[in-house]
């Protein structure tokens, strides 16, 4: 048996190895997925819709959009794989026979072409991501590749960069076997980009040549194989599987807008049926709210940790994390797909037995397995405190710069949030302020344990008589607006200048608007994002009522929380408005003309975007155009717009104290003092809050103030 046909046999043998335990890698992954809960049809629907974004989404690579050249090398890795297969196929043909070429395109030149420029294009792409790799080894944790395996990071690389090399050195050598052999075909319309390869062999014999084309396609049909091997036998190689995996998580993501699995909060799911006040009646004694176990998770959620790639972009802009706490959304998602490959090969087989039981004791109802179905059944690991540290669930502050950032559409806020929701609502487990504050939401219908009766302190001495919806009118289709003044608004001394600001200014532009004074009450955000699912739809029922009774239709408001849960949130609850923030108003009310603003005078000004207002609601432009009217000079910083730092006030976190690491409001504050900048803007009463806090505990000269405030001043100025 000669060299060729020994080649032969030990590619096809390497080959029935490679696949066979990449299919059982790929069983392994859709038993676990399958093992989660329903996410609901319309994760897959609708059906053109969904491919079409798909496609968008991963040919656009759009989520690379802060990292140009990672984009541009990671796409020409990716298209490498599909344009360069069937050189894959010509290899185990070529074993037997150095000359041969594909039917049809082997000699057709723009096919050759084509593979020649994506060979060298990826071979010149993935050494440029190992150099990215390099640069960024995890020496310390500010690498985003801290805590990532790299030893696989590195072996998918290689196999990559093995793969592109053996394609061009076949080529090269094809060439000079066809000149040495004189066959035809071996001229520059063919060989574009190798010939010069093989120029440098005229001086080895045909024969010489053909065992070198033998033993190139041999190892490169190993090398191929050899990648299958070790990832079938890995089903949590991220990095690997994200190749196939992505594609049905891009196509299975929230958001069929395109937009990031962001803004509002999924409705909490008991089976098929959404958690309410109404439905929780109805619930079995042993229904579970939130996840508590892997197996609690959606089909989709299981997914998402198998897809993880570890590219630790999540890490990398994540504020817990640079501010030195235990949270990082990378390590979140792989400590969780480490857990599920263990975890869930047991909850099948538990519930493989359970069946086995119960078919038993239906047959046989005095079999010994009647009154014993959960015989031998494992107890499930809790997700917190035996997985997930709990210092690392309640340090989100779910400002979903992670979200924003992951090129394969994992929802890490999502999972965040049931497993808060688990916590509160199933284990009455959680940080000791939060339980402060859900008392006052109970009883006084504000976290800040206020009475309703000081909801309109805010308003004493306005230069105008303000119209209290449900007093002086009986419907708020009488008015432009109701004006939705928030707690913080309502309580919080800096917020307040901010709501005077935002009334003076509307009556100045003629805008009638409304408030609901006592009538108003916290619309739940704050509950809903430290888990307490059961006491945010309270609130949200008496708001809703409260709104319907009096037919709101449009809402100003100048908290980023309350616009995207009266807008966003209360929809699905049966409250559907026009909300609207109170930067987005005013900035059309000063195009219309409707306000006059007197030359600039406020000196130079930053502005920081608040998560609530930019990631979670795209709204980035009218807070900066209303900045340009009112600052002698404007300055970014430099981690703005989607990018933009939170100020640590989120996810409820603004009712906490940080005992862990830096506080992120005196980062953030430090970011804003650093821009040189005399005042630093914002957009809602949080935000001011944490940056004024921030700013006074650094003892940076900064001011803090609100857009509308700004905006105030030069309205007076005009007018004077």
């Amino acid at each position: 048996m000669g060299a060729p046909v020994i080649a032969l046999v030990i590619a096809l043998l390497a080959t029935v190895a490679g696949v066979a335990i990449f299919a059982r890698g790929v069983g392994r992954i859709l038993a676990d997925v399958r093992t989660g809960r329903p996410a609901g049809a319309e994760r897959v629907r609708p059906l053109g819709a969904r491919a079409w974004l798909t496609l968008k989404e991963i040919l656009g690579h759009g989520r690379f959009t802060h990292k140009p050249g990672v984009r541009i090398a990671h796409w020409l890795v990716m298209i490498s794989f599909p344009a360069l297969f069937l050189t894959l196929v010509a290899g185990f043909f070529q074993l037997r026979n150095p000359a041969f070429a594909l039917p049809l395109i082997g000699f057709f030149p723009p096919y050759e072409w084509l593979v020649e420029a994506i060979a060298w294009a990826c071979l010149i792409a993935i050494g440029a991501l190992i150099i990215v790799r390099l640069r960024n080894l995890p020496r310390s944790r500010r690498s985003r590749f801290y805590g990532s395996t790299q030893w696989q990071a590195f072996f998918v690389e290689a196999i990559i960069a093995a793969v592109a090399l053996c394609v061009l050195l076949l080529r090269g050598f094809e060439y000079a076997y066809l000149t040495a052999a004189s066959l035809p075909g071996a001229t520059l319309l063919h060989f574009p980009l190798t010939a010069w390869i093989g120029n440098l062999l005229s001086g080895m014999s045909a024969a010489a040549l053909a065992t070198a084309i033998t033993l190139t396609a041999l190892a490169k049909i190993l090398v191929s194989n050899a990648w299958f091997i070790v990832v079938g036998l890995q089903p949590t190689m991220g990095v690997a599987w994200h190749r196939f995996l992505a594609v049905v998580n891009v196509y299975a993501r929230r958001e069929v807008d395109g937009t990031p699995a962001l803004g509002p909060l999924p409705p909490l799911m008991v089976g098929e049926v959404a958690f309410t006040p109404e439905t929780m009646e109805e619930l079995d004694e042993d229904a579970t709210l939130g996840v508590g176990h892997i197996e609690d998770f959606t089909w989709k959620g299981l997914l998402d940790f198998s897809t993880c790639t570890e590219c630790g972009r999540c890490q990398d802009i994540c504020p817990a994390w640079n501010t030195n706490k235990p949270l990082t959304p990378k390590g979140l998602i792989t400590d969780l797909r480490d857990h599920a490959a263990v975890e869930l090969p047991l909850v099948r087989a538990a519930r493989e037995q359970a069946t086995r039981q119960q078919a038993t004791s239906a047959a046989d109802p005095s079999s010994e397995t009647v009154g014993h179905e959960n015989v031998n059944v494992f107890e499930a690991a809790s997700l917190i405190g035996d997985v997930i540290d709990e210092d690392v669930l309640w340090s989100c502050t779910t400002c979903g710069a992670c979200v924003e950032v992951c090129p394969v559409d994992i929802e890490h806020v999502d999972h965040i949030m049931d497993l808060r929701r688990y916590q509160v609502l199933m284990s009455s487990a959680f940080p000791s302020e939060f339980g402060r504050m859900f008392r006052s939401l109970e009883t006084k219908g504000n976290p800040y344990n206020q009475s309703a009766r000081k909801r309109l302190e805010w308003a004493k001495d306005l230069p105008f008589d303000l119209i209290q919806a449900g007093v002086d009118i009986d419907s708020l289709a009488e008015v432009d607006y109701l004006m939705w003044v928030g707690c913080a608004g309502a309580y919080d001394a800096r917020a307040r200048q901010t709501t005077r600001a935002v009334a003076e200014l509307l009556h100045t532009a003629g805008v009638s608007f409304a408030v609901l004074g006592d009538g108003e009450s916290c619309t739940g955000d704050p509950a809903r994002r430290a888990g307490n699912e059961l006491l945010f739809q309270m609130l949200a029922a008496q708001n809703i009522e409260v709104l319907n009774e009096l037919e709101a239709t449009k809402i100003v408001t100048s908290c980023a929380h309350c616009l995207n849960t009266l807008g966003r949130e209360y929809p699905e609850l049966g409250g559907t408005y026009e909300v609207v923030h109170h930067t987005q108003l005013l900035n059309r009310l000063v195009r219309e003309g409707r306000l006059t603003l007197a030359p600039p005078e406020a000196g130079t000004v930053t502005y920081h975007d608040p998560c609530y207002l930019g990631r979670h609601n795209r709204i980035y432009a009218p807070p900066r155009e209303l900045l340009g009217d009112v600052a002698d000079e404007f300055v970014e910083m430099a981690e703005s717009r989607d990018r933009a730092m939170c100020c640590g006030a989120g996810g409820a976190r603004v009712w906490t104290e940080e005992s862990i690491g830096e506080r992120i409001n005196q980062v953030r504050a430090s970011q804003a003092a650093a821009t040189g900048a005399d005042i630093v803007a914002t957009a809602c009463p949080f935000c001011t809050q944490m940056l004024t806090d921030g700013a006074a505990a650094n003892g940076d000269e900064i001011e803090v103030r609100d857009v509308a405030t700004l905006m105030l001043d030069a309205v007076r100025r005009a007018e004077s």
